[in-house]
């Protein structure tokens, strides 16, 4: 399984979104952990995030958030 996830460089740009995000948000707490995972998406340029903690990333307009139970088949 692990060979068919590729893992994403931790750059330098990470840091860089990273900062924008939390500023421009003004996200504190646990809350940061998140904006870092958005900020990794940007880095490497991925704008879709599949997660079933949709209200979690609503305040970041830079990604789609996609939810599993709101996919239709």
């Amino acid at each position: 399984m692990l060979t068919q996830l590729p893992l994403l460089d931790d750059t330098p740009a990470v840091f860089v979104h990273w900062l924008k995000l939390v500023t421009t948000h003004r996200v504190i707490g646990r809350r940061v952990h998140d904006a870092r995972l958005v900020a990794v998406m940007q880095a490497h340029r991925i704008s879709h995030l599949l997660t079933f903690n949709g209200d979690d990333f609503r305040q970041f307009d830079e990604i789609v958030v996609v939810e599993p139970a709101k996919l239709t088949i």
